[in-house]
């Protein structure tokens, strides 16, 4: 009964996953929404191969709206890219993308998936920075909606886990923080720009 349950509320995270993001790449179809690129890249791939570590850690079905996520994010990268949305790559979000491919390594030494996803969890949220930083000089580039539901399918991934423990938490937990840090930081600037 009870995996019955998990299941349920993973099959509602990827439900909000689908109604996040669907809104999201129509607005960047019609260029309302200009992600940066090199973000949803190092998202991208933080995302697969913490899904990957949530199930080698018998996270179950809390995994798996992670991995749908980690799928689409691949998809918004590309259209970011597509788009010309905001492809300007600085030095630093090089240095983001090869801390993210570092955790494979780590893992691979450790057989340990915590270490992967602390380190994963770390560039996330470094990941943010392109992002963050665009959001404090164009507040209204970003969907805040979609930045709401993520950090609501998060929690319902966290919810659905078999199986918790760091490994499992981690990730979930912090990203739905930054998402609604994210919507903050906008909020605010948005007010301050409608003084």
């Amino acid at each position: 009964m009870a995996l019955i349950y998990k299941e349920a509320v993973s099959v509602l995270a990827i439900l909000l996953t689908f109604i996040a993001f669907i809104p999201y790449i129509r607005s960047i179809h019609r260029g309302e929404t200009k992600p940066h690129a090199f973000t949803w890249i190092i998202w991208a791939s933080v995302t697969f191969i913490v899904f990957l570590a949530q199930l080698a850690d018998k996270g179950g079905a809390g995994a798996w709206p992670i991995g749908i996520s980690g799928l689409i994010t691949l998809y918004v990268a590309f259209l970011a890219y597509q788009k010309k949305s905001d492809i300007v790559i600085t030095k630093k979000d090089w240095v983001f993308l090869i801390a993210a491919m570092s955790a494979l390594p780590f893992w691979f030494f450790t057989d340990n998936p915590l270490w992967a996803v602390v380190i994963l969890t770390a560039v996330d949220l470094t990941g943010f920075a392109p992002t963050f930083r665009k959001t404090w000089h164009h507040p209204y580039e970003e969907q805040l909606i979609f930045y709401f539901l993520m950090a609501s399918r998060n929690t319902l991934s966290i919810i659905a886990l078999e199986n918790y423990s760091l490994t499992t938490l981690l990730f979930p937990a912090a990203t739905a923080l930054a998402c609604i840090l994210l919507i903050l930081t906008a909020l605010k600037r948005r007010q301050r720009y409608n003084q």
